[in-house]
């Protein structure tokens, strides 16, 4: 009697087991929309070295200490980068540009990015230095603005401002309200 109630219990707890295997059966896309629900993101990567190259060539190289993907939100997907950022990009001489940030954000569909904290951007082989607080870049348009304070560092000027609108270079700028010195040489 005591063995036939043991095989029963087995048999119970056997049967009990299998049907809470089958009934795990989520979608991907409900364990999606739960993640979206909490806040949580779909994907994390640490320890981030993303590079992209085209005909061989690298373009870009994309550091981070970690990455949160968002793309399971419906009206506006992102990636998020919450400990800091590095971006360098390569034009097709070599020369490159370094975007760094203590945080930034990516807009999937508009395409619009935030680097917040401590941004600079440094054009290596115009040895210009722009640093702000706050940037926005349009990586369609290849543009980058801020309207908050910036400084703007190169070989002869020192300059400070607030408002700025640039290609991602910088190689061509327009600044709202500057001051500071400008040297400029009357003979060009």
């Amino acid at each position: 009697m005591l063995k036939i109630f043991s095989n029963n219990i087995k048999n119970i707890a056997t049967i009990i087991i299998v049907a809470m295997f089958f009934s795990c059966g989520n979608k991907l896309q409900e364990v999606e929309d739960f993640l979206a629900e909490k806040n949580l993101p779909i994907g994390e990567a640490k320890e981030v070295n993303l590079i992209y190259t085209d005909s061989g060539r690298i373009k870009t190289k994309l550091l981070t200490p970690i990455m949160y993907d968002f793309s399971n939100r419906k009206d506006h997907p992102y990636t998020e980068f919450p400990k800091g950022i590095t971006i360098i990009t390569f034009d097709d001489r070599g020369d490159s540009v370094t975007l760094k940030a203590d945080y930034a954000i990516t807009f999937t569909k508009t395409k619009i990015s935030e680097a917040v904290g401590n941004v600079s951007i440094l054009n290596h082989s115009e040895n210009s230095t722009l640093k702000t607080n706050q940037l926005f870049w349009d990586s369609g348009e290849h543009f980058i603005y801020t309207e908050k304070d910036f400084t703007l560092i190169s070989n002869t000027d020192t300059i400070n401002g607030k408002g700025l609108e640039a290609n991602e270079d910088l190689t061509k700028i327009n600044m709202k309200s500057v001051y500071g010195t400008v040297y400029v040489n009357e003979s060009e």
